[in-house]
């Protein structure tokens, strides 16, 4: 039960029922088609609803939701009203990057805790007639649907005589009845509100405005189930249709070229127990093992700690920085950029890699956005430009590489462009969901299928390097040892596999 006390068991859905909407997805339906929402998904005007960590097309759909008062089985279309206690408003969230996962059922993608808010007044279905209703979506103050029942495709009682023949419809059962064409792709921090009214009904009776605010999860998907992925269709109807696409990525909101896109399959995050392998084992072994297996450009040159001492572990979550030109600044530097972006969305133990071209002329992160990191539980920041507020960023706890500091701000040399798609840092390749370590010798990129075999070696490695370092500090000459030859290799063998002196054995 939510605020307007709806005590819905079940929630229906239509696919679709604006003429304007059909245009858009370009079909129109002979026969309504629905889907299920579990009654979890119900939420209050003044919720806040979580866009999961890894996801990237949220969307919104204002909606008119009817709410059944007498039960209804077996109704004819003109009996459909009459079983219409009270109209709301609804927003019927959806979550794009899941509908393939789903196979077409919804479960997932619409399903999501929050994602159906109601409310926050009912309107007495008895006082308007059932074309008489003014639906309105406003993101961010601007309005962006506006359609009335007076257009649908299936009238609502059409649509309770249809379910009724099969379903029985109880009391406080939810019909959410469709949404018009504006409905898009919501970020966090955007705020969303929708309103139901009848404005030529003596009084004007609404239901009021629905607000829902939209945050970033920061519990990422695990590797037992599917994981958020999209494609190019997805995207462009996430987004309405390819103009509000391209519109969306001209205003930095989108970006182009996300790897989802290509149907690539998302690294799953590393296992604690790997960030702990990797975490003791330096890049110089790391880069051996790579170099064995045929990876010899995965040093990001000329990166280095802002702070002597700084180590970090994390799968890779990318920003790509192009030249500085004035009309592009206009149109992607300003305002929600990628950069605030992808340091509002980085997740927990991941790492933002930059690609500012090596170009050490102007600061790529500073104190602030550091800081937003480090709050939202980022293992590092890995730039081969350079950092702004250098004392105050090395003074924060999350571990910051670059070229060193410089106090200019970023619309000095580059325009933020994109995030998580492949970028060249330091002149390494890193993808999104790469393993970035880094330490004293540098910063190093580890394909993600090779990582367990290569902190495996590594550390394997170095605790040989560490007995060799114990004979040469012995006074043992390095000719044979370093590397061994056979009779070392028997004798480490040997010693290592002996239990230790003290152990009881």
């Amino acid at each position: 039960m939510n605020g307007t006390g709806i005590a819905a068991r079940k929630i229906i859905a239509v696919h679709l029922n604006y003429p304007s909407r059909a245009a858009q997805r370009g079909r129109t339906p002979a026969q309504p088609s629905y889907f299920l929402k579990p009654t979890s998904s119900i939420s209050e005007s003044g919720a806040t609803i979580e866009r999961p960590a890894g996801a990237e097309l949220l969307a919104f759909e204002g909606e008119i939701a009817l709410v059944i008062g007498e039960p209804a089985r077996r109704v004819t279309p003109e009996e459909g009203w009459r079983h219409v206690a009270s109209v709301t408003a609804a927003n019927d969230f959806g979550l794009y990057d899941l509908r393939a996962a789903d196979k077409g059922s919804n479960v997932r993608s619409k399903g999501g805790d929050g994602f159906t808010p109601l409310g926050p007044r009912l309107i007495d279905a008895a006082s308007v007639a059932p074309d008489a209703l003014r639906v309105r979506t406003w993101v961010n103050g601007e309005l962006v649907q506006e359609d009335t029942s007076a257009t649908l495709l299936f009238p609502f009682g059409r649509l309770i005589a249809d379910l009724s023949q099969l379903i029985t419809l109880e009391t406080g059962d939810v019909i959410l009845t469709g949404t018009p064409a504006g409905s898009s792709v919501v970020l966090p921090g955007d705020v969303v509100e929708v309103e139901v009214d009848a404005p030529d009904v003596p009084g004007a009776p609404s239901t009021g405005r629905l607000v829902t605010t939209v945050a970033a999860g920061n519990v990422p998907f695990g590797d037992f189930g599917a994981v958020p992925a999209v494609d190019e269709q997805q995207r462009i109807e996430a987004w309405g249709d390819e103009a509000a696409l391209a519109a969306a990525i001209a205003a930095g909101r989108a970006t182009s070229g996300d790897r989802s896109r290509h149907g690539e399959a998302k690294a799953a995050p590393p296992t604690d127990e790997l960030r702990a392998l990797l975490a003791s084992v330096g890049t110089a072994t790391l880069s051996v093992q790579l170099r064995k297996r045929g990876y010899t450009d995965v040093f990001l040159e000329g990166v280095r700690a802002d702070r002597p001492g700084s180590r970090v572990v994390g799968a890779a979550r990318t920003l790509r920085l192009i030249p500085f030109r004035p009309d592009l600044f206009e149109r992607r530097g300003s305002g929600y950029n990628p950069q605030k972006l992808i340091f509002d969305t980085v997740g927990p133990g991941e790492v933002i890699v930059i690609e500012a071209r090596g170009e050490r002329g102007t600061g790529t992160v500073g104190d602030v956005l550091a800081l937003r990191a480090q709050v939202r539980g980022a293992a590092g920041i890995v730039t081969d430009g350079g950092t702004r507020d250098v004392e105050a960023v090395a003074a924060l706890d999350i571990p910051t590489f670059s070229q060193g500091p410089h106090p200019s701000v970023l619309g000095r040399r580059h325009v933020p462009w994109e995030t998580d798609v492949a970028i060249a840092c330091g002149g390494a390749a890193v993808e999104p969901g790469d393993l970035i370590v880094g330490d004293d010798d540098g910063v190093i990129v580890i394909p993600p299928a090779l990582a367990w075999d290569v902190a495996r070696d590594a550390a394997a490695q170095e605790a040989e390097d560490e007995w060799i370092a114990r004979q040469v500090a012995a006074g043992a000459s390095v000719d044979g040892l370093f590397p061994m030859n056979a009779e070392w290799r028997a004798r480490f063998e040997a010693d290592t596999a002996a239990p230790a002196r003290g152990s009881g054995a």
